[in-house]
């Protein structure tokens, strides 16, 4: 919504999202986190790698559309964060996130910290362009907290 027009302002995910284009500001790094069934084995260990949960039999990993197209793979169409909670909650899928995912996750839910997944920097991002005097006054504030 941003590259469009759309938005003002939006929060990004460095590398998940590119920042090309855009100014921004770097609010907060965090670790990822692989969320998995909590009655799933490997949600027992205390840390996984990418490579644990890329190819969990009867687990495959979650799909995000890019682009209006979804990667190849086994794993669940995700559509919304409803759908891929619940999937999960049955059993039917796994998901890599930033740790501060956490903050949504059910009982039914287990988090494990991935030892190899790079780090997620959190930015606050908005057309290079802008010289709006309340979007200033939302960035400071963001960087303050």
């Amino acid at each position: 919504m941003l590259r469009d027009g759309r938005a003002d302002v939006a929060l990004m995910h460095a590398p998940f999202n590119s920042l090309a284009g855009f100014d921004s500001e770097e609010l907060m790094t965090e670790g990822q986190i692989a969320v998995l069934p909590a009655g799933h084995s490997l949600a027992a260990r205390r840390a996984l790698s990418l490579a644990d949960v890329s190819d969990i039999p009867g687990l495959p990993l979650a799909r995000w559309s890019r682009h209006g197209t979804y990667p190849p793979g086994p794993g669940p169409e995700i559509h919304d964060q409803t759908q891929l909670a619940q999937l999960i909650a049955l059993g039917r899928t796994v998901a890599v996130y930033p740790d501060s995912a956490r903050a949504w996750l059910w009982a039914e839910h287990a988090a494990v910290p991935l030892t190899d997944a790079p780090p997620v920097v959190t930015h606050i991002a908005w057309p290079a362009h802008s010289s709006s005097p309340a979007l200033a006054g939302l960035i400071r504030t963001a960087t303050r907290l």
